[in-house]
């Protein structure tokens, strides 16, 4: 078997030491859609930087995403990454992220899981910088054909969409060219770049990195709900239900369910309110 479950979550974490400053978050902001209008005092604290704070979704892409990249080179895992797919994403943040910082990230397979056809490995990164821990960020990465081993399911709860109308609707264009530009923040799988690329991988054109609709939701509920204060995030996590091309709409509904949290549903305008991220909460302060 490819993925040797024992092996991979046993393994020694990774370490290594990433820095960033404004102009890795702004050029991360950018790449979710800040900016427009360039002259609102609220998109002028994503893009300028003497106003400038930090989304905490920058925690996905601050060293071009260690965690991720670690753990699929981990030992006891020896896979195809054609049959890899990002199946969900949280972030834990112990405190507000600085807008220029140094830090060591640490990574490790922190589960293995059976889904009989797919297996599952939670790639778990955790960064601190002198003053102790910034987040902690797990990727949840399917592979296609690896389960079927008889190990541990692992959590398959599901969140049902509020029956009330939602608390607050955005809608977020995607621009034509955001792929290319949030793509200069670490991740180059051509899948978002080259059209034919996209084909062999059985889309009509490139899509939207599922991480950039991630931040791209955070910054809504942020700016909608919580005042435009990044601070106040304590967690968020989500399920990739979908994907997004550029030049879509996304839909971005919003339940406050108790003072601290707020469920998301997104979807795609353009065909029918198809979803795009799914069991979605973002916990707040």
């Amino acid at each position: 078997m490819p993925i040797d479950a024992v092996e991979a979550v046993a393994a020694e974490p990774r370490s290594a030491e990433i820095a960033w400053d404004h102009k890795d978050v702004q050029l991360y902001h950018l790449g979710l859609g800040a900016g427009v209008p360039a002259t609102d005092p609220d998109e002028l604290r994503y893009t300028l930087e003497s106003r400038l704070h930090v989304l905490p979704s920058f925690a996905t892409v601050a060293g071009a995403g260690m965690g991720v990249v670690g753990g699929l080179s981990a030992p006891g895992i020896d896979i195809d990454l054609a049959a890899v797919l990002h199946g969900g994403q949280s972030i834990t943040v112990h405190r507000p992220l600085p807008v220029a910082g140094r830090a060591v990230s640490t990574s490790r397979v922190a589960a293995v899981y059976d889904k009989g056809k797919a297996a599952v490995l939670v790639l778990r990164a955790e960064a601190a910088d002198a003053d102790g821990p910034l987040w902690t960020s797990d990727a949840q990465i399917f592979v296609r054909g690896e389960g079927g081993w008889g190990g541990d399911r692992g959590p398959s709860e599901r969140l049902e969409v509020p029956e009330r109308a939602s608390d607050a609707t955005a809608e977020r264009p995607v621009r034509e060219e955001q792929a290319l530009l949030y793509r200069l923040s670490g991740d180059w799988n051509p899948l978002h770049a080259d059209p034919e690329f996209a084909k062999l991988a059985g889309f009509d054109r490139p899509i939207l990195h599922g991480l950039c609709s991630y931040g791209m939701t955070l910054k809504a509920v942020v700016d909608t709900l919580l005042g435009g204060d990044v601070t106040r995030v304590r967690g968020y996590r989500t399920r990739f239900a979908g994907i997004v091309f550029p030049g879509e709409t996304l839909r971005i509904r919003m339940w406050r369910t108790d003072d601290h949290t707020v469920q998301v549903a997104v979807s795609a305008v353009e065909r029918d309110d198809a979803p795009v991220l799914a069991d979605t909460v973002v916990d707040h302060s």
